[in-house]
């Protein structure tokens, strides 16, 4: 199974046309273009763009075999994949984020701390979440470089350095 990467979600219907409203998680939504046709998570076929325009961190556009507003917010939801190595490479001391997941977590002191989970961005930057290694419940490391000072992709980690407390926790 190809190693895929999610870099949009459709968001609905755009006017009564069938054109639709897709969430790029790009830099660039107009780069959907240039990857379509776009995967479902199983790697079959989800969606092949066919033109489209920017807006807002979105492209809205015409999709084969969509040609009613009902038919394209029926694909609302749809999350959408390209493979990994349509991805052009980073340059050095760059890394896509995807790239981070399964990677060990380090403390500076070179312990063993867990493994990136997933990251996410609820709107205010990214985070990482680490399962600990040592089974107990994930917890979570903004990704900014004061916490994480080193990303060793190649060598399969990275280093994290908590903070020893956090302002409001007095007492705990």
């Amino acid at each position: 199974m190809p190693n895929l990467v999610l870099v949009a979600q459709v968001s609905g219907a755009f006017g009564v046309k069938g054109e639709v409203r897709v969430t790029a998680h790009t830099d660039d939504p107009l780069s959907l273009l240039t990857y379509s046709p776009l995967q479902r998570a199983d790697g079959s076929l989800g969606l092949t763009l066919t033109a489209g325009r920017a807006v807002k961190g979105a492209l809205i556009g015409r999709a084969r075999g969509v040609e009613t507003r009902e038919q394209a917010q029926a694909l609302r939801g749809l999350r959408l994949y390209i493979d990994r190595d349509a991805l052009p490479k980073p340059d050095e001391d760059e890394f896509y984020l995807t790239d981070l997941v399964g990677l060990a977590v380090r403390s500076p002191g070179d312990d063993m701390l867990g493994r990136i989970k997933s990251v996410h961005n609820f709107g205010a930057g990214d985070l990482l979440e680490i399962a600990p290694v040592d089974g107990a419940p994930t917890w979570w490391a903004p990704f900014t470089r004061a916490v994480v000072p080193q990303v060793r992709i190649a060598e399969g980690y990275v280093v994290i350095s908590r903070p020893l407390e956090i302002e409001g926790d007095e007492g705990d």
